[in-house]
């Protein structure tokens, strides 16, 4: 998955920390621009610059097309560095040097930074506006660098994600509520449908295997929604988080869309869901728990109700 710069900010020291990664590349090449990038599935972002005193048309928060950046034809898979020592020798490909040409940039190395994974994070990159000579030495300890950066990622990442179904736990839930609630937003609680019955019939591991399944669905789900997340908040309980304003009309129909997703599957163990649903207001001094607990007594009642369908709490 993806680590998203709302995800980013809440790492403890990232800002220290990204800006050690910077002083202490600077320290290898110090006549040189550092910069810290993150990747998304379509941008590539500028995180940090080791310094904005340069002839380099660059800036943090600065978003690329993911096509349009060099970075993108860094080779993740085999950790190898893409170097450029003069963009106007035969080996820089002349749509990488009108690119890097367009930022005043005349020698280009870039490093991969990956999860563990395999999935991209970003990159650290070193950039001058005159050619460069980038010796082996100095290249191995900026791969120490980006290496001992991507640890640090690792454990920051792996601290909000459940381990089973990879989604979000509950504490980047908390953590993330404290940071939006004001902006008001809505919470969808699943429950397995005779979830239980298939862990005694099947067993524990092809219990694990249909909540990596509820986990794939929700994860498809929310990538056709603006700001939404999947949490695991243990056991067979999931959790959806919208942002967003709807009406109830249209979170009948949010409501509806995930029950077909789970409808639409095909699988033998029958899988469906119930939802609970929970609104709040923007400015509202309701708690997630209190939310939760709401959505959970709408869950109880959509059980009731028969299972399979939602209810909006009142």
């Amino acid at each position: 998955m993806v680590i998203t710069l709302k995800e980013l900010e809440m790492y403890s020291d990232f800002d220290e920390l990204s800006n050690d990664v910077l002083d202490l590349a600077s320290e290898i090449l110090p006549d040189k621009l550092i910069y810290l990038t993150s990747f998304s599935n379509k941008e590539q972002i500028i995180l940090k610059l080791s310094t904005d005193d340069t002839s380099i048309l660059l800036t943090e928060g600065m978003v690329i097309n993911i096509d349009e950046t060099v970075c993108n034809r860094i080779d993740f898979e085999k950790k190898k560095p893409l170097i450029y020592e003069d963009i106007r020798e035969g080996t820089c490909p002349s749509d990488l040097k009108n690119l890097l040409e367009d930022v005043n940039i005349r020698s280009y190395l870039g490093l991969p930074i990956s999860l563990l994974d395999g999935e991209r994070f970003g990159t650290l990159c070193v950039a001058h506006h005159q050619e460069s000579i980038f010796d082996k030495k100095s290249i191995v300890l900026l791969q120490k660098i980006a290496r001992m950066f991507s640890y640090y990622l690792n454990l920051e990442h792996l601290a909000f994600k459940d381990p089973l179904t990879n989604l979000y736990n509950r504490r980047y839930l908390s953590k993330k509520f404290e940071d939006d609630y004001k902006n008001g937003g809505i919470i969808f609680l699943f429950d397995l449908d005779g979830f239980k019955k298939i862990n005694d019939i099947y067993g524990h591991d092809v219990g694990d295997g249909v909540l990596k399944e509820v986990a794939l669905i929700l994860q498809e789900f929310v990538k056709t929604q603006n700001d939404s997340y999947a949490v695991r908040l243990g056991g067979d309980e999931f959790l959806i988080h919208f942002s967003a304003k709807y009406s109830k009309a249209e979170i009948s129909k949010l409501a509806e869309n995930i029950l077909s997703y789970f409808r639409g599957r095909n699988t033998k163990y029958q899988l469906s869901t119930s939802i609970g649903i929970s609104t709040y207001p923007a400015d509202s001094d309701t708690d997630l728990k209190t939310l939760i607990k709401n959505a959970d007594n709408a869950l109880y009642r959509a059980k009731e109700a028969g299972k399979n369908n939602y209810t909006i709490f009142e």
